[in-house]
C-alpha cells in the first residue's frame, strides 16, 4: 500500500506526521518492539542533473541448456510463457536478450549444440537460441541482442579459445544469425575465462572488415580486471564498446547485493560499465537481491545494464540451480509453469524505461541516506519530460516517508504509482496499480512500506498478466519416440544434452527415417567439467521400468543406456546419481552405477559376440526394486543386486566423443509403478528418504531424514485435496507457524492450510506461509527433523516426490 501525502501535511510537525501515517497502516505499536521508521527522505528529480546513459534489463539464455525444456512444452502455454518474458506492457518487457554461442559443452545446466561442429561445416539449423531471439525479436522489435560463448568444438584452434578459428567461428555465427533474420547488437569473447588483448582487437578488426562494424564487443564477461588494459591501452580502448563484469554486488554469485562496489579504473575508462551477468537467485526468494543490483548497481557503482541469469528455469528439477530465473518451467509434458516474483521486480523497472533513457543522479541514493532503509534511482526520457523513480524498500524494516521535488524541465503532471510486495506469495500482491497524484509545485510525498519495490511514473501503458499454466501431472508410462516426427537438427522431445550433441538427423547403415546422433566428434573446449557425451530425460518419480534403444556404434567405443538418473553435481556433469548399460564394439558390457563424485562402481560385467561397428543392435536396462538386469539384442546378459537409487529419469550416452546413433527409444514399466505414493527422496542425497519416525501414527511425530530402506515409514500418498499422507496422517506444520525454522510432523488431517503442500519444479511448497519442505542445513543425518524456510533453490529444499 502507498500512502500519498499531500505537501502541506509535510509542513506540521514531523513526529506527529510519522505516527499518523503508522497508525492509518496498523503498524503502529507499544512498547519496545515497535518497528521505528526512518527520517523523512527527499529526493531531488531534476532533469538538469546529470548521469549516465541506461543501456537496458536483460536476461541470459544459455550457460547453459537452462532454455531447453520450454522448446517443448504446448504451444499454448509456451506462448504464455514467451510473452511473460518479452511482450511490452505485460511481464519482464526484457530489453536485452543474451544467448550463448552453443559449444558442444556443458555449461551449467546442459550443452548448447555448435553451429560448426566440424572445421568448415557450418550449420544455421541447430540449436534453439535462434527461435528464442526470433521469440523475442517478434514480441518487442526494440530489444537488443548479444551473443557470448561459453565453450567451443575441439577443432577451434587445436584447443585454443584466443584463436584466429574462434574469430572466424564468431563471424560465420553473425551469419547464421543474419540467416534468420537477426541483427547482433553485442558481441562478447569467453564467459568467464579470462581475456586476450590482442584477440578483442582482431576480433573488432575481423568484424570491421565483414560488415559488422555496428556489432559492439563487451569485455570480458568476467571480473574488474580488464579495466586496467581498457585504460592503458589505446587500441584495445578502442576496441571495446562496454566492460562487462559478472556478479559486482556483495555476495558475488547469488549474494544479497546488499551494496555493489565500483571500481575507479573502470569507471575512469568512460566506457559504459555492464553487470553483464548477475542473480543465479531463486525466482521468488531472489527478487529482493535482484532489485537492489539493479538500484544500487548505479548509485554505487553507475552501472548502466544489468542481465540476469538465466531467462527461464526450463530444465529438469535433478540439475543444479533448478529453480533459477524469472519464471519456471520444468514440465513440458504437462504444460505447468510458474512466474517468479524476480520478473515482477524486473518489470517494476522495464516497463517503466527504456534504453537511452537517462539516469539522474540527482534522484539516486539510499533512502535516508543508509543501505538498510532501501535505494531508489531516477530516470527520464529520451523526450526530455516523462521520468520515472523505482523505490525499494527490501532491506527496511518501517514504513518510511518520501518526498520528491520535479524540476529541471521534467513533466509535473499526474504521477502514477505501482508497486510489487516481494514478501508476497500472492499473485495479486504483484505489478499493483495503486493511485495516482498530482504534484503540487512539483512536489509531493509518500509512504512506503518494507519489502516493496514501487515505481512512480509519467509514463503509461504499463500492465500486469494474471495468466496461469495448468496443474503439474506426472508423466506417464510407457514413453517412447520414434523420433521420426522430431525437428532435425533439434534435441528429441524431453531429452536435455548435458554433454556432447545429441541431435536429431538422418537415420546412417540403412536405416531410414530420423535417429539421434551425438553428433560432437571431438572432445570440445570445455566451460564445466571433464565428461563424456549423454542426454537425460522423463520423470524423477519413475521407479520401476524397462529403458530400451536401437544403438549403431559407428567408430570404436561404446554405447550406454541410462537409468534413475538424479542429482547431477553442480559444475561437474561428469558426476550424476544413475546407473547405465555400456557395450561397446568389442562386445564388452557392464552395468555401472555412478554417483555425483563422479565414483565409478562396476557392479557386473561381461562379453558377448563381438557388436562390431556399422551395425544396429537393440539393448535394454531393467530397474526392478534393488534389482538390474541388462540385455543385448534380446538376451539377458546379466543382472546385479543394488538398492542405492530408487527413482530417476531415462538417457543415452557414449563413452567418448563418438558420433553413434539411437532410434526406438522407450521407457515401459516393470514390476509396480504407483502413481501418487511412494518415497519422498532427497535430491541433495538420493540415499536418504522422507521418514515417519518409527512408522509412528502419533500426532506430533516428527516427519525426519533416514536411510532410504522402502519401509511403510517412507511411503508418502500425494492426495489431490493438497495433503501428503502416511500412517493415515497429514504432514504438518507445527502449530499453523509461518516462520523460518517451525518444524514438521505427522498429525490428524484437518483440512488446515498448513497441512497443503504444493509441488513446483522439485521443491514442495506450504502456499499458507510461501516457505519450503527444507532439511535443515543439509543434515542428511538419521533422525534430522525436517522444516520449513524460505524457499531458496537449494539442493536442501528439492525432493523427488510422488505426484498427484
Amino acid at each position: 500500500m502507498v500512502l500519498l501525502v499531500p505537501p502541506r501535511l509535510l509542513r506540521r510537525t514531523a513526529v506527529l506526521a510519522v505516527l499518523a501515517l503508522l497508525l492509518s497502516l496498523g503498524l503502529a505499536a507499544s512498547g519496545a518492539t515497535a518497528a521505528r521508521a526512518a527520517g523523512p527522505t527527499t529526493i531531488s528529480v531534476n532533469g538538469a542533473s546529470g548521469g549516465r546513459t541506461f543501456d537496458g534489463i536483460g536476461a541470459i539464455s544459455g550457460g547453459g541448456g537452462n532454455t531447453r525444456l520450454l522448446t517443448d512444452y504446448p504451444a499454448t502455454q509456451r506462448q504464455q510463457i514467451l510473452d511473460y518474458l518479452f511482450k511490452p506492457g505485460y511481464g519482464a518487457d526484457l530489453q536485452i536478450l543474451k544467448a550463448e554461442i552453443g559449444g558442444d559443452t556443458n555449461s551449467t545446466d546442459g550443452s548448447e549444440s555448435s553451429h560448426m561442429h566440424t572445421a568448415g561445416a557450418v550449420d544455421c539449423t541447430t540449436g534453439y537460441e535462434w527461435w528464442l531471439m526470433q521469440q523475442a525479436k517478434a514480441l518487442n522489435p526494440s530489444i537488443k541482442l548479444y551473443g557470448l560463448a561459453w565453450g567451443a568444438p575441439g577443432w577451434i584452434g587445436g584447443g585454443n579459445f584466443w584463436s584466429t578459428d574462434t574469430v572466424d567461428y564468431l563471424l560465420k555465427w553473425l551469419g547464421c544469425a543474419s540467416s534468420h533474420g537477426l541483427t547482433i547488437d553485442y558481441l562478447g569473447g569467453w564467459n568467464e575465462r579470462g581475456y586476450n588483448v590482442s584477440w578483442y582487437e582482431q576480433l573488432r578488426s575481423a568484424l570491421n572488415s565483414n560488415g559488422y562494424g555496428a556489432v559492439q564487443i563487451v569485455a570480458a564477461d568476467s571480473d574488474w580486471s580488464v579495466a586496467g588494459d581498457v585504460a592503458s591501452n589505446p587500441a584495445f580502448a578502442a576496441a571495446v564498446s562496454a566492460i562487462g563484469v559478472h556478479y559486482p554486488c556483495q555476495g558475488g554469485d547469488g549474494g544479497n547485493a546488499d551494496t555493489c562496489p565500483g571500481n575507479a579504473t573502470a569507471t575512469g575508462t568512460g566506457k559504459p560499465l555492464w553487470a553483464s551477468e548477475n542473480g543465479s537467485q531463486d525466482l521468488d526468494s531472489g527478487a529482493p537481491a535482484l532489485i537492489r543490483s539493479i538500484t544500487r548497481g548505479y548509485v554505487d557503482a553507475h552501472f548502466t545494464a544489468y542481465i540476469n541469469w538465466p531467462v527461464v528455469a526450463a530444465v529438469y528439477p535433478d540439475l543444479p540451480y533448478s529453480t533459477v530465473g524469472l519464471v519456471l518451467a520444468s514440465q513440458p509434458y504437462s504444460g505447468a509453469y510458474s512466474v517468479g516474483r524476480s520478473l515482477w521486480a524486473t518489470a517494476q523497472v522495464t516497463q517503466f524505461t527504456a534504453p537511452g533513457w537517462k539516469f539522474l543522479d540527482s534522484g539516486s541514493g539510499y533512502l535516508g541516506g543508509s543501505e538498510s532503509n532501501g535505494s531508489y534511482v531516477t530516470l527520464k526520457s529520451t523526450n526530455n519530460s516523462d521520468y520515472s523513480t523505482v523505490i525499494e524498500t527490501t532491506t527496511a524494516t518501517a514504513a518510511q516517508t518520501v518526498n520528491l521535488n520535479v524540476s529541471g524541465g521534467l513533466s509535473t503532471g499526474a504521477v502514477h504509482v505501482w508497486s510489487t510486495d516481494l514478501t508476497s506469495a500472492d499473485p495479486s500482491t504483484r505489478m499493483v496499480q495503486q493511485s495516482t497524484v498530482t504534484p503540487s509545485g512539483g512536489s509531493y510525498a509518500l509512504t512506503v512500506q518494507p519489502g516493496r519495490v514501487y515505481t512512480l511514473t509519467t509514463t503509461t501503458g504499463q500492465g500486469s498478466s494474471t495468466v496461469t499454466g495448468p496443474a503439474q501431472t506426472p508423466l506417464p508410462l510407457p514413453y517412447s519416440d520414434t523420433f521420426d516426427s522430431d525437428a532435425t537438427g533439434q534435441q528429441p522431445r524431453y531429452l536435455a544434452q548435458q554433454q556432447g550433441a545429441f541431435e536429431v538427423t538422418g537415420c546412417a547403415a540403412g536405416r531410414s527415417g530420423r535417429c539421434v546422433t551425438q553428433q560432437a566428434p571431438v572432445k570440445p573446449i570445455e566451460w564445466d567439467g571433464d565428461s563424456s557425451p549423454y542426454t537425460i530425460g522423463g520423470s524423477l518419480n519413475w521407479t520401476n521400468y524397462t529403458v530400451a534403444a536401437d544403438a549403431l556404434i559407428q567408430q570404436p567405443g561404446a554405447v550406454q543406456l541410462i537409468a534413475r538418473a538424479g542429482t547431477q553435481h553442480a559444475f561437474g556433469p561428469a558426476g550424476i546419481d544413475d546407473y547405465y548399460l555400456q557395450a561397446d564394439n568389442t562386445g564388452a558390457w557392464s552395468l555401472v552405477r555412478n554417483n555425483t563424485a563422479h565414483t565409478l562402481t562396476t557392479l557386473a560385467s561381461g562379453h558377448v559376440a563381438a557388436l562390431g561397428t556399422g551395425a544396429w543392435h537393440h539393448l535394454a536396462l531393467t530397474v526392478n526394486g534393488s534389482t538390474l538386469t541388462a540385455a543385448i539384442d534380446g538376451a539377458t546378459v546379466g543382472s546385479a543386486t543394488d538398492g542405492t537409487y530408487g527413482t530417476g529419469m531415462a538417457g543415452l550416452g557414449t563413452s567418448g566423443y563418438q558420433t553413434d546413433q539411437f532410434d526406438n527409444l522407450t521407457v515401459t514399466a516393470a514390476g509396480t509403478q504407483s502413481a501418487g505414493t511412494g518415497p519422498i527422496v532427497s535430491l541433495a542425497d538420493t540415499a536418504k528418504c522422507v521418514d515417519d519416525n518409527t512408522g509412528s501414527s502419533a500426532n506430533g511425530t516428527k516427519v525426519q531424514m533416514w536411510d532410504c530402506n522402502g519401509t511403510g515409514a517412507q511411503q508418502w500418498t500425494a492426495q489431490s485435496d493438497g495433503t501428503v499422507r502416511t500412517a493415515g496422517k497429514c504432514m504438518d506444520i507445527t502449530g499453523a507457524a509461518t516462520a523460518d525454522g517451525t518444524l514438521v510432523e505427522l498429525w490428524d488431517c484437518n483440512g488446515g492450510g498448513n497441512q497443503q503442500w504444493q509441488q513446483r519444479g522439485g521443491a514442495l511448497i506450504n502456499p499458507a506461509s510461501g516457505k519450503c519442505l527444507d532439511d535443515p542445513g543439509s543434515n542428511t543425518a538419521n533422525g534430522t527433523q525436517l522444516e520449513i524456510w524460505t524457499c531458496n533453490g537449494g539442493a536442501n529444499q528439492q525432493w523427488i516426490a510422488p505426484t498427484r
